[in-house]
């Protein structure tokens, strides 16, 4: 149907079709991000060459991710990768598409680590693609970094983005909401984690995209616990974090002050950070009581 279409007007028609969805802005964003990914055209190419026909296996690519995109498939699962932080990741429907405010978080422990010249460890809970302990690792050399996660699948993913963006990370399977497995693991200098803070009485507010494809056990925690993996980040900090250790967390924006307060009754110092639209989503602590 489309194989003589011209690339033009393929555009525009891409665009057209996933306004039904999306906003005009992320249309435009979507569909050339999807052209140059799976049909390796660009806008540029298609100003300086409107009128060029589309070939049936360029078509065939589109039209297939556009029926994905359709269905609400996040664009990041239908091209198979994404960007953080400068690197390229595989993602798919085991782990979280990494999000901008994670990136902040991210940045925070790299800017005020950066001057640390010597051996240094971090425990990355929930590593979910690894997207937190590659960019620590990619740019704090000097680390020596754990990433564990409960989901096989993830570590898979996690550990195929280390490899190829180069950065050695030792990764573990474990329930970490298991406190029995605790004893696996030794004192750290960090700990960094995003882990899930959603309720679930807040599922229905969220896009499609989110609650249809992107895994659950990354995102919800049950609505009589919201701090759940927080609780259990502090209790675990009691003997494994060490002297002058630090914990960076990204935090729920409505819960943001009860996780400070219940970090607050082992450390002296709490500091909840905002991210760049102004909502609470950082939480620090360090020097214990």
């Amino acid at each position: 149907m489309f194989a003589l279409m011209t690339i033009n007007n393929f555009y525009r028609y891409y665009l057209q079709q996933l306004q039904q969805i999306y906003s005009l802005q992320e249309a435009s964003v979507i569909t050339e991000w999807v052209f140059e990914n799976k049909a390796s055209i660009r806008r540029l190419d298609i100003l300086k060459a409107p009128d060029q026909i589309l070939d049936d296996k360029k078509s065939a690519a589109l039209t297939d991710a556009l029926q994905q995109l359709l269905l609400h498939t996040p664009v990041q699962y239908v091209l198979g990768q994404t960007w953080f932080y400068n690197i390229k990741l595989k993602v798919n429907e085991q782990v979280l598409i990494p999000r901008p405010e994670t990136e902040e978080l991210v940045k925070w422990i790299i800017d005020e680590q950066l001057k640390q010249k010597e051996k240094f460890t971090i425990l990355d809970i929930g590593t979910g693609s690894g997207c937190i302990a590659i960019v620590l690792k990619k740019n704090l050399p000097h680390a020596l970094i754990t990433a564990i996660d409960v989901s096989n699948g993830a570590l898979s993913i996690a550990k195929e983005n280390a490899f190829a963006n180069d950065a050695a990370i030792n990764f573990l399977s474990l329930d970490f909401l298991n406190e029995e497995v605790w004893k696996q693991l030794p004192a750290f200098d960090i700990i960094v984690s995003n882990p899930p803070y959603i309720p679930i009485n807040e599922k229905d507010a969220l896009d499609k995209n989110v609650t249809g494809f992107e895994p659950h056990t990354a995102l919800f925690v049950p609505d009589n616990s919201p701090l759940l993996f927080y609780e259990k980040i502090a209790l675990f900090a009691t003997n494994h974090l060490t002297k002058n250790g630090k914990i960076y967390l990204e935090t729920h924006e409505d819960f943001a002050n009860q996780t400070a307060a219940l970090f607050s009754k082992q450390f002296s110092s709490v500091l909840i950070k905002k991210d760049l639209p102004g909502k609470e989503r950082m939480i620090k602590a360090t020097h214990f009581r």
